[in-house]
């Protein structure tokens, strides 16, 4: 029997990938499977993104990189955050990173320990509490509720804080409820942070460019007041079709830029070079492709909110955000996870327990709609067929 330390009996997962690879494995046995439940663009990268790369290839660019990240990719992640937010962001504090997990794992592990606390978004992406779990830190949800159109009060956050809080988590637009907090609520809590300068924030903004019906997308970059210890995540998959890329991109204040560089040469050395070419081209070449992928998701986006309320004790806040809608399910009589299986396995649609996104998600299951709207069609006329069965 070997004896593993009791950290890794705590771990969780992500169970978008588990259901990815159950539909994986219908599919290849002969069924018709729609995926309604990986958190993935159905598009291509676009080609002058891939171009880049081939390039970066050709041209000899196949050894390591530095630990922080290539600085014309740093300088192009600048320049990019110039242009949204009008900020000037010093390369010196940016990192390209393997993907968004990876600065979750580095700001959550700097910050969790036995006796902290780590509040985290309740519906959210699951790798927060479980990377809280993991470093032994105590996880406290912060309730994100249909009710409040799943943007977060910040009041209600302000009052989980005390003494031992060390991190907060923050996801707007977010994973896996399409919410978009407003501005006001944002302002109210940075007001409130004020009386906790020690707690760090972290600010998931990786659907930043996914926005709809005039939302705005607030990041808490524009904040000076908490700069000096907020972490921001961002990357390349959701905007330019990049997940598989493993790219993403962190901004650290000062006082952790070099222990994030340091956990990088432990960990995982460096970013792969020909990638942060892609990446560069991504930042700095033609928009077209990310223009159209957005009118597409808010097509999509609006067909599943029509056909989810369409169909008898169903019914679907409208999503600002992302591209998921996360459908009220309390009415069927089902639990959300059963409910999902039998989906799956009976109808051939894949969706995401409710939860699987904390305890808060019990009554709903998500559903992206990165996928065409033919497929969503008949997804949704299948979920329709099962309930009235």
């Amino acid at each position: 029997m070997l004896h593993t330390i009791s950290n890794f009996d705590r771990i969780g997962e992500e169970n978008a990938f588990a259901v990815l690879a159950r539909a994986t494995k219908l599919a290849s046995e002969g069924k018709d499977i729609i995926n309604l439940g990986i958190g993935q663009p159905d598009f291509k990268t676009p080609e002058h993104i891939v171009e880049a790369a081939i390039k970066a290839l050709r041209d000899g660019h196949h050894g390591y990189t530095p630990a922080t990240g290539l600085v014309e990719c740093r300088e192009a992640v600048a320049r990019r955050m110039l242009s949204t937010t009008g900020l000037e962001v010093s390369p010196e504090n940016i990192m390209i990173m393997p993907g968004g997990k990876v600065t979750m794992f580095a700001a959550i592990l700097m910050f969790g320990e036995p006796g902290a606390e780590i509040l985290y978004p309740d519906p959210g992406f699951p790798i927060y509490r479980s990377m809280i779990e993991f470093t032994g830190a105590k996880p406290i949800p912060v309730p994100i509720r249909e009710a409040n159109a799943f943007a977060f009060s910040a009041e209600e956050t302000l009052a989980l804080i005390n003494e031992k809080t060390r991190l907060l988590i923050i996801n707007s637009p977010a994973n896996p409820t399409g919410g978009v907090t407003p501005r006001s609520e944002i302002e109210k809590l940075v007001k409130g942070l004020e009386k906790w300068p020690n707690v760090a924030l972290m600010s998931d903004e990786i659907y930043d460019v996914m926005t709809y019906d005039g939302e705005e997308h607030v990041s808490l970059l524009t904040f000076p007041e908490i700069r000096n210890r907020l972490i921001l995540l961002n990357g390349w998959s959701k905007t330019w079709s990049m997940t598989g890329w493993r790219m993403g991109w962190s901004i650290w204040p000062d006082q952790l830029y070099d222990k994030v560089r340091k956990l990088a040469v432990n960990c995982w050395s460096c970013v792969n070079a020909p990638s942060q070419f892609a990446g560069i081209a991504a930042i700095d070449g033609p928009q077209d492709d990310v223009t159209k992928m957005m009118a597409a998701f808010d097509r999509r986006r609006k067909l599943v909110i029509e056909q989810i309320n369409a169909i008898e004790n169903l019914s679907c806040a409208t999503p600002k955000g992302a591209f998921y809608a996360f459908p009220n399910i309390n009415k069927t009589g089902w639990k959300a996870k059963n409910l999902a299986t039998a989906l799956l396995e009976e109808s051939g649609v894949a969706t995401i327990g409710g939860p699987d996104f904390g305890i808060l998600g019990e009554g709903y299951i998500r559903l992206s709609y990165a996928n065409s709207e033919e497929n969503i069609e008949r997804a949704i006329g299948r979920i329709k067929t099962f309930l009235e069965k």
